[in-house]
């Protein structure tokens, strides 16, 4: 009788997938090691951008994060983040428990979406990115009194719906997200003609700036153009990256001659601006070189606040950089960072003009937001 071979299976068969693409984020909750914060405990292969993935998953949760360490070398991403509710308080609903475990845990950083972008251009509009019901319209540019006012206005007589907006102000220059959609249909607006009329009409608000000439800043030539709406998913967080981003392509991190007050309560906006720390306490930022490691060490000393390590850690993703150690802790109100990075091309930084800019960003990005009580 002959012996009868049944089909040969490769028992790291089924792993394979898993040890080319990586395996999802592990996700550890601990609830018992600390009396005031749970613990979430975060390993997995590591790529470009899951830092701020996972960031961002926190920060959409409205989770404070009082302390963080993390370690991102030999391949291998290892955090550990303290985080608190809205309240101040530990985790105790086990619902908000399963959803940051599998939020988290899903986190895979496609080589794609390593590769941010920034614009220069104003305004960019589209809608597969955009709210179900509405149309996303990007613009950035010089700040003056009155101007969330005319935008506003100029939406309306184009028969346009303000869904949603959000804007920051600072430094005289404003970036603003808003989401709208028709006034008779309340539906997304994807028409090219119509399209092309909004913009022409908003580029011919946001040019009307007399008063401030933005020499060798890059904003003289205020032109509005179409184009992508990148953020993915609408969560507050893809606003606010944009927002970041839109800032930085009007280059609200350099001095303005004479900042310019907006008109911060125009109705239909949620308006996010910068102010001073009431104790007199400015934000401090500095970059040291780490030789014998080939780091860059960024040290941050500012007031405390809600998102404010989403707003460093994106700006440092943004500007590509790979952060591979930090720490992160706060004390008396007070929040204290440090972050070992390279640049994503695995070199650190080269000159000091290069280094003069990543501290004006991070002071910019740390300014943007209104302070927090």
């Amino acid at each position: 009788m002959k012996k009868v071979c049944s089909p040969y299976f490769d028992p790291d068969f089924d792993d394979l997938p898993e040890r080319i693409y990586g395996p999802p984020c592990r996700v550890c909750i601990d609830n018992d090691s600390m009396e005031d914060s749970t613990i979430v405990k975060v390993d997995s292969v590591n790529k470009q951008g899951l830092l701020l993935e996972v960031v961002q998953v926190l920060t959409d949760m409205n989770l404070t994060i009082s302390k963080s360490y993390i370690s991102s070398d030999a391949g291998w991403f290892m955090d550990v983040f303290h985080v608190k509710d809205e309240h101040g308080n530990k985790l105790t609903d086990q619902r908000v428990i399963n959803t940051i475990q599998q939020a988290i845990g899903t986190k895979k950083v496609s080589p794609r979406s390593a590769q941010p972008k920034l614009y220069s251009n104003e305004a960019h509009y589209g809608s597969e990115h955009s709210t179900d019901h509405s149309t996303a319209i990007e613009m950035s540019g010089t700040d003056r009194p009155g101007l969330f006012s005319e935008i506003s206005a100029a939406l309306v007589d184009l028969h346009c719906n303000i869904v949603e907006a959000h804007a920051w102000s600072h430094n005289a220059r404003l970036a603003c997200v808003a989401h709208i959609s028709d006034e008779s249909t309340d539906t997304p607006i994807d028409d090219p003609n119509r399209l092309a009329t909004i913009e022409d009409h908003l580029a011919t608000v946001l040019r009307a700036t007399t008063a401030v000439s933005w020499s060798g800043t890059g904003t003289d030539n205020q032109e509005v153009k179409t184009g992508e709406f990148l953020g993915g998913e609408s969560t507050m967080t893809n606003v606010e990256r944009r927002l970041h981003r839109l800032m930085v392509s009007v280059s609200d991190f350099e001095e303005s001659p004479g900042e310019i007050e907006g008109d911060l309560n125009s109705s239909g906006f949620n308006v996010d601006g910068g102010c001073d720390d009431q104790e007199g306490k400015r934000t401090v930022v500095s970059v040291e070189s780490c030789d014998e490691k080939g780091y860059w060490i960024v040290s941050i000393e500012c007031k405390d606040r809600r998102r404010l390590m989403f707003d460093t850690v994106c700006t440092l993703t943004d500007m590509q950089y790979v952060i591979f150690h930090a720490s992160i802790g706060t004390r008396d109100g007070y929040a204290f960072q440090e972050y070992f990075i390279r640049h994503i091309d695995g070199y650190a930084m080269n000159t000091e003009s290069e280094k003069e800019r990543v501290i004006k960003c991070l002071e910019a990005a740390i300014e943007r937001r209104v302070c927090e009580v």
